[in-house]
């Protein structure tokens, strides 16, 4: 009887070599000179904000992260084959994202044309999509399915599961970032564990953000998905290297590139960490306990005093923090009934107030 794992591992490699001969036949991506697409007046920044806005559609349009991926990389093609007008831009990006949901998503997910467009608020008729579509699938020859890094995140975390079955424990661990905390749970560092297609989820997400970085554009989509899966490796298991590689000699990606993908990589995805908005910062305000303190009458200040010293300023508050955890307080430190009712309305917190820059 055959080994299921081993015959796994084939059909995961054959998947894998598919996918790179597609990478390697179509993968193309523009040429940017002086901060603009050479041949053509688009910059990088109004490329950037294009992706973007496509994020936006799929979203909008509820299809799946490689109908995302797909656009992008038929985009990436088209602008590298022809010089495209800016004003065109917009028409090009959602037309490749048509096309590509033509091709992964079912019938009853993506609608009309018409209903596209409606949904999209955009000013386009139906017969210039039409028109585009027929444009683009003649400049790439009517060859649209490579590819994407989408693809190749789903291809290495099948591979690490089939071929690692010690790091199924770990994997559903994050050490990254919620880079969309606005649609997805967050998946911080201490979180329980979860299922390992949840790391996979993430590793999706993080690709989407970085190919929206023309910084990045540069790398291939293996190169890519390589790169983000690797920095997670990092975190979640001390025997990464061996993994890495393992998956880098089977995606027979160069070292060099991968080392300044990776690099570049890791930078990227910690600017947009910091970029999130700061928790608040509250400070201990002991000014404020000193106030309230002096303003005691005689009596009770004389109560606080044990064994012939005064109790630090912050003992007070912390026997309200041994209250909410039920801790047994001693005889001496209870208050009479009239005094106890006098404090039932003081909070056990102490006072705070926000950090000044």
């Amino acid at each position: 009887m055959k080994n299921p794992g081993a015959v796994e591992s084939r059909r995961l490699d054959g998947l894998l070599e598919a996918a790179l001969v597609r990478e390697a036949r179509l993968w193309k991506v523009p040429v940017f000179k002086n901060g603009c697409i050479q041949g053509a007046d688009i910059s990088s920044s109004q490329h950037q904000e294009m992706i973007l806005w496509l994020g936006e559609m799929n979203r909008l349009f509820q299809f799946c992260p490689e109908t995302f991926a797909l656009g992008v990389c038929v985009l990436h093609r088209l602008l590298s084959t022809v010089k495209a007008q800016p004003k065109y831009l917009k028409c090009i990006a959602f037309t490749s994202l048509v096309l590509a949901a033509k091709i992964n998503e079912e019938d009853e997910v993506i609608g009309s044309v018409q209903d596209l467009v409606v949904q999209s608020g955009c000013n386009f008729s139906t017969a210039e999509i039409l028109r585009m579509e027929r444009i683009i699938l003649d400049k790439l020859h009517w060859d649209l399915y490579t590819a994407t890094p989408v693809d190749f995140i789903h291809i290495f975390h099948a591979l690490l599961v089939s071929g690692h079955p010690h790091l199924i424990p770990s994997i559903g661990l994050s050490s990254g970032v919620s880079l969309d905390s606005a649609t997805e749970p967050s998946l911080e560092p201490g979180h329980q564990k979860r299922p390992a297609g949840l790391q996979a989820a993430l590793w999706t997400r993080q690709v989407q953000h970085c190919m929206a970085c023309h910084q990045l554009w540069q790398f291939k989509g293996s190169t890519l998905a390589l790169a983000i899966i690797t920095l997670e490796l990092e975190a979640l298991t001390p025997d990464w290297f061996s993994v890495f590689t393992d998956l880098l000699k089977k995606a027979q990606v160069d070292s060099a590139e991968f080392i300044h993908c990776k690099e570049m990589v890791d930078e990227y995805l910690h600017s947009l960490e910091f970029s999130l908005p700061a928790n608040a910062v509250y400070i201990f305000d002991s000014a404020q306990i000193q106030d309230e303190e002096r303003a005691r009458s005689p009596t009770q200040r004389s109560r606080r005093r044990q064994g012939g010293r005064e109790e630090g300023d912050s003992d007070e508050y912390y026997d309200g923090f041994r209250c909410l955890y039920n801790e047994e307080v001693t005889s001496g430190e209870q208050e009479n009934d009239v005094e106890g009712s006098q404090q039932k309305n003081v909070s056990p917190c102490p006072p705070l107030h926000p950090a000044v820059n």
